[in-house]
């Protein structure tokens, strides 16, 4: 008997058990398929912009990147703040994750719930009680990967 149930009367051990025998099995391979079509999407149309900036706009392919970060940003929070991109989520799933449109979200979505509360305490606040953690994580990331490149990359440094 794990620990979890150990706390558990007998009853609500029999209620556990009952509820889990009636959940409906969830549909892994739908989410999959559609977690993968809508990133797959949105990085068609993050790629589709880069090509604009670099065709119209005279960008090179690696100079066209923050542009396409930037207007990706820009219509994923246009589109959180219409209440659009939270419906593709619920039909998308996880594919709607992707980093860069995933975390404008989340972004606009805290900033949008807790402007009740002020601009500092409620926007500020709540919004980068979402970022810290990804900002963190991302910088002791690229940290270790830097860490791990100079190691065993020789010819690097000077």
């Amino acid at each position: 008997m794990s620990s979890k149930n150990k706390d558990l009367t007998p009853v609500q051990q029999e209620y556990k058990e009952l509820a889990k025998r009636n959940e409906p099995p969830r549909p892994v391979l739908k989410n999959c398929l559609l977690a993968f079509l809508s990133g797959g999407t949105i990085c068609l149309i993050g790629q589709a912009i880069q090509q604009m900036f670099i065709k119209w706009g005279g960008f090179s392919e690696k100079e066209a990147g923050n542009p396409t970060v930037a207007v990706l940003v820009i219509i994923s929070v246009i589109l959180t703040s219409l209440g659009v991109y939270d419906k593709i989520a619920q039909w998308a799933g996880a594919g709607t994750a992707v980093p860069v449109t995933g975390f404008a979200n989340s972004m606009a979505s805290a900033a949008i719930e807790h402007r009740s509360e002020g601009v500092v305490l409620g926007v500020g606040g709540k919004m980068f009680k979402i970022a810290g953690p990804v900002i963190v994580f991302g910088t002791v990331a690229a940290f270790i990967v830097g860490i791990l490149h100079w190691i065993f990359n020789p010819n690097m440094g000077g």
